[in-house]
């Protein structure tokens, strides 16, 4: 395995200035990381995102470091379908622009009001699996694999990642594993993540502290997740996620590639990801 830190792990030191996304690169490559994986770009002096990803290539080349994958968001529902199939595409020109070879883009975040009130995931499925499949048909052109994320509240359990997955059924489709995203959706992460480690094409190793949703709110910091219980973004390793049995289970699987350390935690930036990626690598002997 390779590892890779998301540009989104630093979002606190990018939003007051500290850093930009340019400047990840180098501390990246300090850190002991093999690559960038990039979220939204964020560019510099008014240049466009394609601009600013020749940018990024160009400076990871400097640095001999790799540019992983580029995330992005996306809806297939609360959008019109050909308007956001046509703008992915050119997302994949970024992507391309970047030289990363995979890109995952977001599904949905469920239907709009008041559709949502009576519309299920089962009625969303053949939207998705649609808007996801002429995305990945142009990816692949390019030599681009393309996933979604469990990531959202409504297409985040693994029962509807791996469904989709099979309903899109083309082999440059996949899925970004987010470890910790499992808990968002109350689906334990080890199970989750022995039910569709043979889709994964790229993972982030994510943790969470977690308290039952049959008490009162632990205060600052803390999200509730799709059945109520409470959790907080915390180190890779410090949390109640098991990482460690999910990223052995995602080699026994036959996953070689890259595991990206996503920090959202209260904690320091700096600090939590660099104490994230030792423990990441002791967890993936």
């Amino acid at each position: 395995m390779k590892f890779s830190v998301s540009s989104y792990s630093f979002q606190k030191l990018l939003n007051n200035g500290t850093y930009t996304q340019r400047d990840l690169i180098a501390i990246a490559k300090d850190m002991g990381f093999d690559a960038v994986e990039y979220i939204d770009l964020m560019p510099e002096d008014g240049m466009t995102d394609l601009e600013y990803a020749k940018v990024l290539r160009a400076e990871a080349e400097k640095h001999s470091i790799e540019i992983s994958a580029y995330t992005i968001g996306a809806d297939f529902l609360k959008k019109d379908l050909d308007e956001e199939v046509n703008r992915l595409y050119g997302q994949i020109d970024v992507t391309e622009a970047l030289g990363a070879k995979r890109m995952r883009h977001d599904a949905t975040g469920g239907f709009p009001e008041p559709e949502a009130k009576y519309r299920s995931f089962d009625g969303a499925l053949p939207i998705l699996a649609e808007g996801c499949r002429r995305v990945t048909e142009y990816a692949a052109e390019k030599g681009i694999e393309t996933m979604v994320e469990n990531h959202g509240y409504f297409c985040q359990d693994s029962v509807r990642v791996a469904s989709l997955v099979n309903a899109v059924n083309h082999p440059n489709f996949g899925l970004l594993v987010d470890i910790g995203n499992f808990m968002c959706a109350d689906d334990e992460p080890a199970a989750a993540v022995g039910r569709v480690a043979g889709f994964a094409k790229h993972v982030h190793a994510k943790d969470f502290i977690f308290k039952s949703g049959n008490g009162p709110d632990p205060g600052d910091g803390f999200f509730r997740t799709r059945g109520g219980n409470y959790l907080r973004g915390t180190v890779v390793g410090h949390g109640t996620v098991p990482v460690y049995q999910c990223i052995q289970t995602l080699k026994r699987s036959g996953y070689d590639g890259f595991v990206t350390v996503e920090f959202e935690g209260v904690e320091d930036n700096l600090w939590a990801i660099k104490t994230g990626l030792e423990n990441l690598k002791k967890y993936s002997v």
